[in-house]
């Protein structure tokens, strides 16, 4: 079956519309256009990362922050939660895990640029949204311009600024954006005062960012002085029911940007007053798509590396110009002086959550353990970083055929195109469902016409039409173009697809996996979809794990995984092995069931929901090298060592994998709630 796309109608690209852009003391400056960003003048695609500083320990800072510079993560967004800073009215606290300055010097040394979340109100499941208790108390109105209000937050402004001056991007800094309130719907002119104050005290960057969803009609804000930012979830462990959720609108091509506006063709489109945000004179931009998610209590959800590459993808087709995942790295609360710092329905919210647990689940684990995502999700930014100048320009065109979710058996396809050159995209999953297999696909987008490919099983993918290969014009590929070092073009074989090259001069190619095919002056090299996952690009050099992961830092290569490793590096003609020998030994761990050694501190974390009885086990471990892993089941279990809780989890069908250095030499105990009928796990 052949397969078509609707007309491309070229959209004029606004510039100097914003009050944004920036230049740094060496001449390079950052713009915002209506369709992408720009980078010295050309455009630019961000890769952003969320990560939070305070849910770490700053020891670890630099190295996770090299291991998302690996991951192709080019930016790291962090809230700063107010509680975690000023947790007693007028005593602010900027040291140790919460010593912001030291965190963004950390990520420029990684390689990185900065994006902080300021708030005051950022949510990211925290106590209060991140509002102090103390706050909570005054009688005035919050997120709102009351003047009593705004000078707490006037307050609030200045100690952060007095510990991140001089790291703008105008000094020569990494700080490259800002974002104010989060989720704020209503109050455009609230966000406007936000930032109107923070310019006052020296908040200046090239990007200022809010928000854009949670209403129907996108939020309001302050329309030339804001770009607004997306998300979009695989699941909603929010919400208040405990049943399967209908299948994701996010794994089918389409041009909203705005969740709550999907599929609302009951819904006015432009609210009473007239207020539509305006979409074209934004890039498409993003913050929060979820690389994975909490569980809340009521809602345990797993998030699986093919959940959130096809997410990614679909919205790298549909026009999305900024990635940004929510979370990329997980964490792990701390403990406030005088509550926890989690958010709970004891502090007013309509959600529990772990105390200490904020893994989420995510491509890097709160310890700094590597999921699936983290390879996945590379495959894309390889791309965008060597391609995103080129692929910025193009402009998402739909398919004839709208496809909804509940489609099981219609291809799912878009192209993203400038009018004559561009990619086709074609995501075959759909979380929670299986697909129908397709066979003799035909795309044609109105210039070229791809082979019959038969799209089978969970695969996601995206193909290159007329794309020029350093002044080889390549008619199309059936191979997912990754990276280029050199005069070298990497691509990736999709599983179940023939690859072939053809040139518009008439000539195709099939080459062999890994085999270097050479045209003219440059090469091709094809790699196998199992081993792209692996491929990292370093200082213009390209290495693949063999089955790890690896990184730089320091100027040494090393592996996240523990033990000895090897892996490949390119050398322009063909990849070289190595192998790097490094003592391991896996720590044991025993349990022995015993009473109850004395009451949990957090008692009530294990009692959510009613009485539950608790079974608890001594362990005792062998070593400080690797993780132990628990796979009993349970409704909450925390584990104690030396009288502290030092870790918890809701249970969501997975093993739980803890540091083995958490335990050793410690006497230490795990307690587990039992399970009841009373919460959704996805089979």
């Amino acid at each position: 079956m052949v397969y078509t796309f609707r007309e491309y109608h070229k959209s004029k690209v606004l510039t100097g519309h914003l009050r944004m852009g920036g230049q740094n003391p060496a001449g390079e400056r950052i713009d915002v256009t209506s369709q992408y960003f720009t980078r010295g003048n050309k455009p630019w695609i961000g890769v952003m990362g969320e990560y939070h500083f305070v849910r770490d320990h700053r020891e670890n800072w630099y190295r996770e922050l090299c291991k998302m510079r690996a991951g192709g993560i080019s930016v790291v967004s962090t809230y700063l939660f107010w509680i975690y800073h000023e947790e007693m009215e007028g005593e602010f606290l900027f040291t140790g895990d919460r010593d912001i300055r030291r965190f963004v010097e950390e990520a420029q040394r990684a390689g990185l640029d900065v994006v902080i979340r300021i708030g005051p109100w950022v949510h990211g499941e925290c106590r209060n949204g991140g509002f102090p208790d103390w706050l909570l108390n005054k009688k005035f109105l919050l997120r709102d311009n009351h003047s009593d209000y705004m000078a707490k937050v006037r307050i609030w402004y200045e100690k952060i600024y007095e510990q991140v001056q001089g790291l703008f991007y105008q000094d020569g800094g990494n700080i490259i954006g800002i974002q104010f309130e989060n989720e704020l719907v209503n109050n455009a002119e609230h966000l406007l005062a936000l930032k109107n104050m923070a310019l006052d005290i020296g908040f200046h960057a090239p990007i200022y960012t809010v928000t854009g969803w949670n209403s129907k009609y996108g939020a309001r804000i302050p329309v030339d002085d804001v770009v607004p930012v997306f998300g979009a979830y695989v699941e909603a462990p929010w919400a208040t029911h405990t049943h399967p959720l209908p299948l994701s609108i996010h794994y089918v091509f389409n041009e909203a940007r705005n969740d709550a506006a999907v599929g609302a063709d009951l819904m006015d489109t432009i609210a009473e007053d007239g207020w539509q945000l305006p979409y074209n004179r934004y890039p498409y931009a993003t913050c929060e798509m979820g690389a994975g998610l909490m569980s809340t209590h009521h809602r345990r959800v797993r998030v699986s590396g093919m959940d959130a590459y096809a997410l990614a993808l679909v919205k790298l087709g549909c026009g999305n110009n900024l990635v940004g995942y929510y979370m990329y790295h997980g964490g792990t609360n701390k403990i406030g002086k005088y509550s926890t710092l989690n958010e709970t329905k004891a502090s007013g919210y309509p959600n529990d959550y772990p105390i200490l647990n904020y893994d989420f689940h995510t491509a890097l684990s709160e310890y700094g353990e590597v999921r699936d995502q983290y390879g996945l999700l590379n495959l894309l930014h390889l791309f965008i970083h060597d391609f995103g100048e080129t692929f910025a320009g193009m402009e998402y065109v739909a398919s004839t055929q709208e496809v909804q979710p509940e489609d099981l058996t219609s291809l799912r396809y878009c192209m993203r195109t400038n009018g004559e050159s561009g990619f086709i995209f074609i995501n075959h999953y759909q979380r929670l469902a299986q697909l129908d297999d397709l066979n003799h696909v035909v795309i044609d987008t109105g210039s070229v016409r791809f082979p019959a490919m038969n799209i089978h099983g969970e695969v996601s993918f995206f193909l290159p039409f007329h794309m020029d290969l350093a002044g080889n014009m390549l008619e199309h590929a059936t191979a997912q173009p990754l990276c280029r070092v050199d005069h070298t073009f990497f691509f990736v074989a999709i599983e179940g697809v023939e690859t072939e090259y053809r040139f518009t001069d008439g000539r195709s190619f099939r080459p062999a996996s890994k085999e270097p095919l050479c045209i003219g002056d440059i090469q091709i090299v094809t790699l196998p979809w199992k081993e792209a996952r692996y491929v990292r690009k370093i200082a213009n050099t390209l290495y693949i794990g063999r089955e790890c992961d690896i990184y730089e830092m320091d100027g040494q290569i090393l592996a996240i995984q523990d033990g000895s490793y090897s892996y490949e590096v390119w050398d322009g003609k063909k990849f070289v092995m190595h192998t790097v020998f490094r003592s391991f030994s896996q720590a044991r761990v025993t349990f022995e069931s015993v009473e109850e050694p004395f009451i949990p501190r957090y008692v009530e974390e294990l009692q959510i929901g009613g009485t539950r009885k608790c079974t608890w086990k001594r362990m005792t471990v062998s070593g400080a090298e690797g993780f132990i892993e628990i796979q009993e089941q349970y409704d909450v279990a925390q584990i104690y060592a030396d009288g502290q809780m030092i870790a918890d989890r809701f249970y969501d069908g997975e093993v739980w994998r803890i540091p083995a250095r958490m335990l050793y030499g410690k006497e230490c105990y795990l307690v587990m709630s039992e399970m009841k009928n009373d919460f959704y796990l996805e089979n």
